[in-house]
């Protein structure tokens, strides 16, 4: 098994998901599972289901590092006749299986009739061949136990998972044989042209393409939910079939967020390979594996995230933007100071106003709300717009007009209420906690008084933080930041000193987010936060201040138990989320709600709220956050996201989403008919988004919050969306040669100052200098012995800094590129376990790799010490790994 087989197994996992029941294959598998292995998955497919059960088999599958189980998993797959999914990873091509997706929605959408009209005993016979044998079993068991409508329903679930290529015609060929009704349903073409069912444009579409069709450059700014993207598939078309003969052209669509890159790609490939189109993507995600110059040149529409044609720009990969005739940049407001869109656009405006005479492509950009920044009128507003359609090179803003009423009929606009609730009374739970901080805040004001005249910068305005806030939060990283440079000449007593500040701040901002949890969801919530992390805490160093700290904390566990446990603290706000859900569910119980709330330990908790409340546990809750990390949480993954929203789009028993601002943005999620924004309000764009989520008639939106501000500003939203409307309206009545002049010299502006801050290349520091654990700050190495593994991951080489660290098994261990994650690697410093990075697998060496926000840099001349948030910022001199240098 190698490494890039392992990674090709992950990256086309959710195929598997879809296809295998790993309980039909564990038989074959015992050489490699471990009994409790075996029950987990069972337990996963009879409670959860096939498709979670196949997830947690995949995850045991990937951890596996004994010889011989890749053969293993293959030889299972072909003895439990899995001949179509053995075939794709054989040759990790999904081509086949990828072209029964449409056959799979076609059934999906006419089960209801097949259930109704198919007698599954009578044509079982004849299907047998494109099921796995235990799934006809089964068929037979459910008619005789259950009846045969729950048979048939049995079928359609086990033929939706069928990896057999020619599944549909052979169900076609048994309909025919028995005459059945559900046959002139079920039609099946050689081309399968018939399932893509080319739409009609609505006129309001039409009237939103038509500026770009005639070649002009244009900010295409409609409501989510009517169809930008249907309106962007337009434009593709017409500008690749208007070429004059011999020429063709090239078309790039950019995507910021990664759901909506594969979701655009799906969209482009299926309408546009049908016409004999060529579509490819690259996203940071596949940027490893491909090349972008070869995809470039070989296709004639490209789905990009835009970082990969910034990245391309700079290093020639691509030689400039003339290699394409269209540009289309979806959610085309963010293109403002260092976004990648503007890094694109500043590449274009040096190519427009440097007098090049090559061809330089369209320019289309696509919105739901082009903003108005922090205008206070319209004339303000006005000079917004015109700055981003100077970024963007349009001088047109295509808006439905002429075709509002038809527009009105698809996307309906939610009724918006705004819900002012009372927070607790009295917070017993928060008094508790509240002293603990008390308390806490003593023993680091006490680590002061020890060295008498020195005090850190901000320590005496701990008082005037409000325990419980995201103020409070930043106080604690400023305090950090600032512990981490503080020296003494003594370096045991400084190493002693900063480490205890680093541990008391760290169970502050624990106990700050506990308070968070508390205000927004259940006290029980908050508790369990704080438990798993001092559970974490006994795991790792436990020195002699965290015992005391734990100790402390566990002398009010019983009380913050029975806190917890009193039905008398319910949060007020919950109480009025659950009346909310339940007043719209008995209204209307096909009901699609989408709950915005501000972050992920929200999710979280809320999650947990509705499955344990007997009135809600049937809306079986799905979640959606972001793929960033914040404060050691990981966030989601790219196929867990897809996951999320394919469950949403498809499973009718999952009724509602919980979500942070990832769902804001372009990802198409099902027609809901609820919006509601929890404690959660943002810019103009944000709320225009998110309202635009709640896309079915009769829809509502409601903003819940403890907080009059809170509504107050949603309100300044609303202002602020006028505002824009009516400053888009005076800008259309503008002369085009006027708004044109207009942009240009704004764009003259813009190059002039751009050009006077040119980016100078800072020169490197040659003096060595030392890096020192963060937290303890013990020695870990020299800079002359850092090197530089492909331009961006940075490793130590020599044996001395191997003293420096242990390791332990890396919990979540994946490959990237050429690098195998193995172990994460900690200060070997007795009681400090600081993480300083991770041990990987590079190509045929083991190396560690460290990340400098780990650390201090001490200059070894003067002792000053600095910190760097990122490697970019640290201008040493960056020696490039060399495999010589490695011991044989």
């Amino acid at each position: 098994m190698t490494a890039e087989e392992r990674r090709n197994l992950r990256a086309f996992q959710d195929y598997v998901i879809k296809i295998l029941d790993p309980t039909y294959i564990l038989s074959y598998m015992s050489p490699w599972f471990k009994d409790d292995e075996v029950q987990y998955i069972w337990a996963e497919k009879n409670n959860k289901g096939t498709m979670e059960a196949a997830s947690l088999f995949l995850k045991f599958l990937l951890e596996l590092q004994e010889e011989g189980w890749f053969r293993g998993f293959l030889d299972a797959l072909a003895h439990a006749g899995y001949s179509g999914l053995y075939e794709a990873i054989e040759s990790w091509d999904f081509q086949t299986i990828e072209r029964l997706e449409e056959y799979r929605s076609l059934l999906k959408r006419l089960q209801p009739e097949f259930k109704t009209t198919v007698n599954p005993k009578d044509i079982l016979p004849e299907v047998s061949k494109c099921l796995i044998s235990q799934e006809c079993e089964e068929i037979m068991q459910v008619c005789s136990n259950k009846g045969l409508m729950a048979g048939a329903e049995k079928m359609v679930e086990c033929f939706l998972r069928s990896d057999k290529e020619n599944w549909p015609k052979t169900l076609k060929l048994a309909l025919d044989k028995e005459e059945s009704k559900f046959s002139e349903l079920w039609t099946v073409d050689k081309e399968v042209s018939h399932i893509y069912t080319p739409v009609k444009p609505r006129n309001y579409q039409l009237e939103l393409a038509l500026p770009a069709k005639e070649g002009k450059n244009t900010i295409i700014c409609a409501p989510t939910g009517c169809g930008k993207t249907f309106v962007s598939l337009l434009i593709c078309e017409h500008h690749l079939k208007n070429f004059p003969q011999g020429q063709k052209g090239k078309v790039v669509f950019f995507a910021v967020q990664l759901p909506v890159y594969e979701q655009q790609k799906s969209v482009f490939s299926n309408y546009f390979e049908r016409l004999g189109y060529k579509v490819a993507g690259v996203s940071g995600a596949t940027s490893e594996n491909v090349s972008v110059k070869q995809i470039v040149e070989n296709n004639d529409i490209i789905i990009l995230t835009p970082q990969i044609l910034v990245n391309s720009l700079k290093n020639g990969t691509i030689p400039s933007l003339s290699v394409f005739t269209l540009m289309i940049f979806d959610e085309c407001h963010n293109t403002g100071k260092h976004h990648p869109y503007n890094m694109i656009m500043f590449n274009y405006l040096d190519q427009k106003l440097g007098g090049s005479s090559d061809p330089l492509p369209q320019v289309i950009g696509l919105t739901a709300s082009v903003g108005i920044g922090d205008a206070k009128s319209t004339a303000e507003a006005v000079e917004y717009i015109c700055r981003l359609c100077a970024s963007l090179d349009t001088s047109v803003i295509a808006t439905v007009k002429d075709n509002l009423e038809e527009l009105e009929e698809i996307v309906y606009k939610p009724q918006k209420f705004f819900r002012k609730v009372e927070s607790r009374t009295t917070d017993r739970f928060k008094c508790i906690i509240s002293q603990l901080m008390r308390e806490t805040e003593s023993l680091a004001k006490s680590i002061f008084d020890e060295i008498g005249t020195i005090t850190l910068e901000g320590i005496s305005q701990i008082r005037n933080r409000e325990f419980g806030t995201q103020k409070y939060e930043q106080w604690i990283v400023t305090v950090q930041k600032a512990c981490t440079v503080f020296q003494l000449p003594d370096k045991d007593e400084e190493s002693r000193i900063c480490k205890a500040l680093f541990l008391y701040t760290s169970h502050l901002r624990k106990y700050n987010d506990a308070l968070i949890i508390n205000e927004h969801a259940r006290m029980k919530d908050a508790l369990d936060y704080l438990k798993d992390f001092f559970t974490n805490v006994r795991a790792a160093g436990f020195d002699e201040i965290e015992q005391d700290l734990t100790r402390r904390f566990e002398e009010k566990l019983q009380k913050l138990e029975s806190v917890s446990m009193d039905p008398s603290n319910e949060n007020p706000k919950l109480k009025d989320l659950c009346f909310i859900l339940q007043e719209e569910y008995h209204l209307n119980p096909e009901s699609r709600t989408i709950l915005f709330v501000k972050t992920r330990a929200l999710v979280d908790a809320l999650k947990k709220w509705i499955e344990e409340n007997s009135e809600l546990s049937f809306l079986k809750p799905g979640i959606l956050t972001g793929r960033g990390k914040t404060n050691q949480n990981t966030g989601m993954t790219l196929p867990a996201q897809k996951c999320a929203l394919d469950a949403f789009r498809t499973n009718g028993d999952k009724k509602i989403l919980i979500a942070t601002s990832v769902a804001d943005e372009g990802i198409d999620i099902a027609e809901c008919n609820l919006v509601i924004l929890y404690e959660y309000v943002g810019n103009v764009i944000k709320m225009i988004q998110t309202r635009g989520r709640g896309r079915a008639r009769g829809s509502k939106c409601f903003l819940l919050t403890s907080n009059a501000v809170v509504i107050e500003k949603e309100k300044i939203n609303i202002y602020k969306e006028k505002m824009m409307n009516d400053s888009i309206s005076m800008l259309q009545t503008w002369n085009e040669a006027v708004f044109k002049e207009k942009v240009l010299q704004i764009q003259i502006q813009e190059k002039v100052i751009r050009d006077s801050q040119g980016k100078v290349e800072p020169v490197p520091d040659k003096e060595n200098k030392k890096l020192l654990c963060r937290k303890c700050k013990a020695f870990a190495c020299y800079t002359v012995d850092i090197r530089v593994v492909e331009e961006c991951h940075y490793t130590v080489v020599g044996d001395a800094f191997r003293k420096c660290f242990v390791s332990k098994l890396h919990p979540k261990p994946k490959s990237f590129g050429y690098f195998e994650k193995r172990a994460k690697i900690f200060c070997a410093r007795p009681n400090c376990s600081h993480d300083w990075g991770i041990h990987v697998k590079y190509k045929i060496f083991e190396i560690p790799v460290i990340k400098i926000e780990s650390f201090v840099v001490e200059d070894i001349a003067t002792g000053a010490q600095k910190l760097y948030a990122k490697w970019k910022d640290f201008h040493f001199e960056k020696i490039p790994f060399d495999a010589k240098e490695m011991p044989k």
